[in-house]
């Protein structure tokens, strides 16, 4: 199976590494080197120069005569300007011939320069997406996403969301044994699902300047079962509420109510990886205080149930001992 990544000039090294290395350990691990032929792509030049002073030496370039390819990814430059139209043009004709394509981080602005995403969903890297939303404000982009698989079409955020894209994709050819066994072996602590966001609340948490919402951040992530309303917020640090959601969010980009709401899904989440515990007793202990409320959390914030999140992201070592009637009701409702 031929894995093409088209890498132009300036190029993100690991949208390059980060999947190759991904398709090389799953070809490994299955005793079959030839599972995955993967090719760097040029546009031009022999030699690419990467970040990180990296430089890669391409398998092919866009003027080359054509091959088979079976999926072809477009890696990102985080520094790039403009579009070079011959790459759209190579683009356009090779994307009909391929059983699936994607993106890695800003490689999405060359297929929506190519009118490739039309009726499409996709993601970018955040720091790019308010550009792409300016000049593609056709194509719906969800900027919080870590990757998002639409039809044939696969997107991934930037840098490390290039790994994820590629395990999704074993998995997809060789099944969830190999792909876990993949991750593992690369120290990935969880395989993140695709509609993860690309901030949990403790980065979140890491990126205000002012000391009395760092300490407001501080009591959420410590004292997520209390009433962690505005009012009381804003009284535990001495502000008042207007002017505390005000600065709150200047300073986050976020309400304090998504805050609390992040806060009390990444505790969740954690228990649902790590525990057997019942739906019902994670949601109390992290907050939410029933199913359904967490339910709701889940699909605004992950795109997927606790209970699905649950089956996909549990430590093995964990073996279910039998539903809840609350379990029972989340898996029907599914």
């Amino acid at each position: 199976m031929r894995i093409v990544i088209l890498s132009p000039p300036g190029v993100q090294s690991l949208d390059i590494v980060g999947p190759a290395e991904v398709f090389w350990e799953a070809a490994r691990r299955l005793n079959d080197m030839g599972a995955y032929d993967i090719q760097i792509m040029s546009t031009g030049a022999p030699s690419i120069a990467g970040t990180g002073q990296l430089r890669f030496l391409a398998d092919r370039t866009i003027f080359d005569p054509d091959e088979p390819i079976d999926t072809l990814l477009v890696a990102g430059d985080p520094s790039f300007q403009d579009i070079d139209p011959r790459v759209i043009d190579w683009l356009r004709r090779r994307i009909p011939t391929v059983r699936r394509y994607g993106s890695i981080c800003t490689g999405v602005f060359l297929l929506a320069a190519a009118g490739l995403l039309g009726n499409k969903r996709v993601t970018t890297h955040w720091e790019c997406a308010q550009k792409f939303s300016k000049d593609f404000p056709d194509v719906d982009l969800d900027a919080d996403a870590i990757f998002i698989r639409d039809g044939s079409l696969i997107t991934a955020a930037g840098v490390t969301a290039g790994i994820d894209l590629a395990l999704s994709l074993v998995e997809e050819d060789h099944g969830r044994e190999v792909a876990m066994i993949v991750a593992r072996y690369m120290v990935m602590f969880l395989k993140r699902p695709g509609g993860q966001s690309q901030f949990s609340a403790h980065l979140v948490g890491q990126m205000s300047e002012t000391t009395m919402i760092q300490k407001a951040q501080e009591y959420v992530l410590t004292n997520l079962t209390a009433p962690l309303t505005v009012d009381h917020l804003a009284h535990k640090i001495g502000m008042s509420t207007r002017n505390f959601a005000r600065v709150f969010r200047r300073e986050l980009g976020v309400t304090p109510a998504e805050f609390v709401t992040a806060a009390r899904t990444d505790a969740a989440r954690r228990l649902l990886e790590d525990t057997t515990q019942p739906l019902q007793r994670i949601a109390i202990s992290s907050g939410f205080g029933d199913v359904n409320t967490m339910r709701r959390a889940f699909a605004k914030t992950i795109g997927v149930s606790p209970h699905t999140y649950r089956g996909r992201f549990q430590k093995s070592r964990f073996k279910p001992v039998g539903w809840t009637a609350f379990e029972a009701a989340e898996a029907r409702a599914n």
